[in-house]
C-alpha cells in the first residue's frame, strides 16, 4: 500500500491485494493444511528459513491479510490475530515475560484483564503491580523493579473511561528499559494511534468496534518495531538468546523489527494455539471496511447523549471525556482530538436501586454484556458482571454501585435519547 494513504482508504483497500484473475474480495482459506511439492521446501518452513503456510494454527492467508490491515491502521511493522482480546493480552505479555518476572499495569482496566494479570499470571510466576494511572511520575517510578519487563494500560479504560497519558507512561517505561503495551480497543486506530505517542505494542479485542456487529470474537497484537530488544538483551532473553526449539535462532538478530511477532507466532501460537478462525477473520475484515464510517458516528451520538444526560435532573453524574466538565477532557483532546469512543457511564440520584429499575424500562436499548457494536446496549455492573461484590467492594474496584455503562450505537440519536427519556421518566 501507498504509505501516504489515509486511514479511510486503508480500512477498505489494505491487507488483500488480488492478482490478475483472483477474487476481488478476501477469500476464506478454510483449510487446516497447505500442500507442497517437496519435503525440503516444507522443512524450510518449519526451520523459519522461508515464509509460507503449512498449518493454520500458526498462520493462515485470510488471517494474515486482516492482521496486515490492522497493522497498517496502527502504523506498525507486524501483527497477528488471536482467538480473543484476552488471548491477545496474554500473548503480548507472555511473549516477553516468564516465571520470576514483573509487570506494571494500570489499575483502571477491564476486569478480565485485571484478573489475567493479577491472578492467573501470578500462578505462572509473573507478578503484577497495579498503579493508579493519574499518579505523579515520581510515585509511578517507585513501582519499577529490577525484574520489571513491561508496562500495560488501556488508552481508554473499560468501564471507567479513564484516558491514559500515553506519552507519560511511554517515557517512564523507556527510562527503565521496558516496552509499553497499550490496549487500544475502545479508541481504535481511527481515533488514537498509540505508537505516535511512544507506545511499543498495541493490542485489540477485535470483538468490539473493529468487528462492529457482535458476530465474531477475536483479538490482535501489533508491534511498532521501535523497541530495541538487543539494547536490553539481558532483560529479554527470549528474544535475544538462542531458541533451542528452532535450532538456536536468535529472533532479534534474525528477524529484526519483526522479531516480536515472529516469536509470538512460532512459539506461543505453536504451543498454545489460540488462533482466530479464518471465518471470524473474514467477518472481521468486513467490519474493518466500515470502521472509519462507524466510529465517528458512535462518537457523535455518544457526545449528544452525554450532553443530554448531563442536563437531566435525575442523573447524579456523567463520565465521558468528550464533555468539557470531564477531568480527562484535556487528555482526550491531546490523544483523541477527533473523538474518544461510543461508551458512556453515568449514575442516578436514586442510587443502585434506581439503576436496577431503569434496566427494565428500556425499549430500544438492549441489556447485554457486550459493548462497542452497532446497536445501543446497556449494563449495570453491580447487578450483572460484578453482582457478587458488596457496595464497598465495588467502590474499591472503581465501579460505583449506581454506575450504568451505556454503549451508544449508530442508530438515530434522537431515538436513543427518546428511549433514555422514557426510561428515566418511569423512575419517578
Amino acid at each position: 500500500m501507498n504509505d501516504n494513504y489515509k486511514r479511510e482508504t486503508i480500512c477498505i483497500q489494505s491487507g488483500w491485494h488480488p492478482k490478475n484473475g483472483e477474487p476481488r474480495v478476501l477469500p476464506i482459506y478454510q483449510s487446516t493444511t497447505f500442500k507442497y511439492e517437496s519435503s525440503d521446501q516444507m522443512g524450510k518452513l518449519f526451520d523459519l528459513e522461508e515464509e509460507g503456510y503449512f498449518y493454520t494454527r500458526l498462520q493462515n492467508p485470510t488471517n494474515d491479510a486482516v492482521a496486515s490491515k490492522i497493522c497498517e491502521l496502527e502504523g506498525g511493522v507486524a501483527a497477528m490475530l488471536t482467538s480473543s482480546g484476552q488471548a491477545a493480552t496474554f500473548y503480548a505479555v507472555f511473549n516477553i515475560c516468564e516465571a520470576g518476572d514483573h509487570v506494571i499495569c494500570s489499575s483502571t482496566i477491564y476486569g478480565g484483564t485485571y484478573n489475567l494479570l493479577g491472578v492467573t499470571l501470578k500462578k505462572c510466576g509473573i507478578e503484577c503491580t497495579f498503579v493508579e494511572p493519574d499518579s505523579p511520575e515520581e510515585e509511578l517510578n517507585q513501582a519499577f523493579k529490577e525484574n520489571t519487563k513491561a508496562v500495560f494500560a488501556e488508552s481508554v479504560s473499560n468501564p471507567t473511561l479513564v484516558i491514559l497519558d500515553i506519552e507519560k507512561f511511554a517515557n517512564l517505561a523507556h527510562s527503565h528499559g521496558v516496552p509499553l503495551i497499550i490496549d487500544n480497543t475502545f479508541a481504535t486506530p481511527i481515533n488514537c494511534r498509540p505508537f505516535e505517542w511512544g507506545a511499543d505494542i498495541v493490542t485489540h479485542s477485535t470483538t468490539k468496534y473493529m468487528d462492529g456487529h457482535a458476530v465474531s470474537v477475536g483479538g490482535c497484537i501489533v508491534d511498532s518495531g521501535n523497541f530495541d530488544w538487543l539494547a536490553h538483551a539481558d532483560k529479554f532473553p527470549g528474544l535475544t538468546t538462542p531458541d533451542e526449539s528452532y535450532h538456536g535462532i536468535v529472533y532479534a538478530e534474525k528477524f529484526g523489527k519483526g522479531a516480536y511477532i515472529t516469536k509470538a507466532t512460532s512459539q506461543l501460537m505453536r504451543d498454545l494455539g489460540a488462533i482466530q478462525s479464518p471465518q471470524n477473520a473474514f467477518l472481521l475484515n468486513i467490519g474493518l471496511e466500515t470502521l472509519h464510517l462507524r466510529v465517528p458516528r458512535h462518537c457523535e451520538n455518544a457526545q449528544k447523549v452525554a450532553e443530554y444526560l448531563e442536563k437531566k435532573e435525575e442523573v447524579a453524574w456523567v463520565n465521558y471525556a468528550g464533555l468539557p466538565s470531564n477531568k480527562y477532557y484535556s487528555l482526550a483532546r491531546k490523544y483523541m482530538p477527533d473523538g474518544v469512543c461510543g461508551v458512556i457511564s453515568f449514575g442516578l440520584k436514586g442510587g443502585r436501586q434506581a439503576s436496577t429499575k431503569m434496566m427494565d424500562q428500556f425499549k430500544l436499548v438492549s441489556i447485554v454484556t457486550h459493548v462497542a457494536d452497532a446497536r445501543t446496549s446497556v449494563l449495570h455492573p453491580a447487578s450483572h458482571t460484578h453482582r457478587q461484590m458488596s457496595d464497598e467492594q465495588l467502590i474499591a474496584a472503581g465501579v460505583a454501585p449506581d454506575l450504568i455503562r451505556l454503549s451508544v450505537g449508530i442508530e438515530n440519536v434522537e431515538d436513543i435519547i427518546e428511549d433514555l427519556e422514557q426510561a428515566i421518566s418511569k423512575l419517578k
